[in-house]
């Protein structure tokens, strides 16, 4: 018996180790969301950080109503991304081992 807890000690470890290393590689995952045909276009990490927001030169005669609607569709289609790419990311790393539904990672 003791070493199947010696053995799920040093599970837990390695993998309390992968997700370190998953969160450092989730805050590299970059990602960029467009709207209006590209004229709008937001960057984000994988911790959901805007870094960028682009706006074509030609948007700014619009009204303001319609930049900030795309402003909004560029960012949430940004957030989508990058849920996905840290939903990939994060499969690889968890090997296969799914949470209960509706828990989330610290992260």
């Amino acid at each position: 018996m003791r070493g199947n807890i010696g053995n799920l000690l040093k599970q837990a470890q390695a993998m309390q180790e992968n997700l370190q290393k998953a969160q450092a590689q989730v805050a590299q995952i970059t990602v960029t969301g467009e709207a209006g045909g590209g004229m709008v276009k937001v960057t984000m990490n994988g911790k959901h950080e805007v870094s960028r927001v682009q706006i074509e030169p030609a948007l700014l005669t619009e009204e303001r109503e319609v930049l900030e609607d795309l402003v909004a569709a560029a960012i949430n289609d940004a957030s989508h991304r990058a849920t996905t790419a840290v939903n990939e990311k994060m499969a690889g790393v968890m090997g296969g081992m799914s949470l209960p539904p509706g828990m989330k990672l610290p992260f």
